[in-house]
């Protein structure tokens, strides 16, 4: 008896350390962090080096999207939580993107660039909090996976508010690119014409497999205990789909876009989606910018590459 006893013990423990493992990763990887309400004249930029010189700009936008007219949207997801986006109306019939931001980040920190980009092209636009993020509820990210529910729910919303005839653009930075490729993938209305994909991953194993061999862990181990976290305390399957799946099963118009100098988001992923792609699709590389700024650093030609696609892929008819 008693060592059947021990091995049951020893099995025990090992259970348990994997799930406080798993629980571990759950919390470092998926779980967001609470939010801070920022004071009149508070700014949240991106941390780091390559972002500074861009702040001044930031702040502009910043400043430009708080001072605008907009309107306030609210979606229910489909596990009960409230999702909020403002609205910024170029023209009432303008084309209109629904533009998601980056892990860990927020519709105004992230996105704020995007109002004058789309008034640029005489869009109208929805500046979209992720789950867990900025004005909406909730307090896990899943790297896109339930983010493209949200997604689609974000199409009927425009699309029930907005009319079946307006035309509809999903675009996303970072994960926000990953979430709007995975949405591609599914049975979306006629009236969404174009995916815009800015620096976004080709899956979710590699973006992160790629963060933990940089920190110097076995990604092999790891990563199966990340996925096991997410299983567990996440309720999300975090190979469900892939971006790079799903583009190449996509039916619509898709730009891809990508600094190649991204260090976190490595420029080829985009490529390997890119080429993954069988829809009319466009490969736009921003010489010398890093993770979420191509943009920033080179708006003439972000914006001339957009136009040119619109017309490229008759977007509009």
């Amino acid at each position: 008896m008693l060592i059947p006893t021990i091995i049951s013990g020893i099995i025990f423990l090992i259970l348990s350390l994997i799930s406080l493992a798993a629980y571990i990763c759950f919390l470092m990887v998926f779980k967001t962090s609470k939010r801070k309400k920022l004071k009149d004249g508070e700014y949240d930029f991106p941390p780091g080096d390559i972002y500074e010189p861009f702040y001044p700009q930031m702040k502009i936008w910043t400043d430009d999207i708080r001072s605008r007219k907009r309107e306030l949207c609210e979606i229910k997801s489909f596990d009960g939580l409230t999702l909020r986006g403002y609205y910024y109306e170029y023209s009432p019939d303008s084309p209109l993107e629904l533009i998601f931001h980056g892990y860990s980040g927020n519709a105004e920190r992230d996105l704020s660039g995007g109002v004058e980009r789309c008034a640029a092209l005489g869009r109208s636009c929805i500046l979209i909090d992720h789950r867990g993020a900025g004005m909406s509820e909730g307090s896990v990210c899943s790297f896109g996976v339930n983010e493209r529910r949200d997604c689609l729910s974000w199409i009927d919303f425009a699309t029930q508010k907005f009319g079946k005839k307006r035309p509809i653009i999903i675009g996303g930075i970072s994960m926000g690119a990953a979430t709007v490729m995975m949405a591609s993938g599914e049975n979306l209305p006629e009236n969404v014409v174009c995916v815009m994909a800015d620096c976004g991953y080709s899956s979710q194993k590699d973006i992160i497999c790629k963060v933990v061999r940089e920190m110097k862990l076995p990604a092999k181990i790891i990563y199966p205990i990340i996925k096991l976290g997410a299983k567990l305390y996440g309720h999300f399957d975090l190979e469900e789909t892939t971006p790079i799946e799903a583009v190449a099963k996509s039916q619509t118009p898709i730009i891809f876009i990508h600094g190649d100098n991204d260090d976190f988001v490595p420029h080829s992923m985009s490529v390997e989606c890119f080429n993954a792609c069988s829809t009319p699709k466009k490969m736009v590389t921003i010489e010398g910018a890093g993770h979420g700024l191509a943009f920033p650093a080179n708006q003439q030609k972000y914006i001339e590459s957009l136009r040119e696609f619109q017309y490229e892929a008759n977007l509009f008819g």
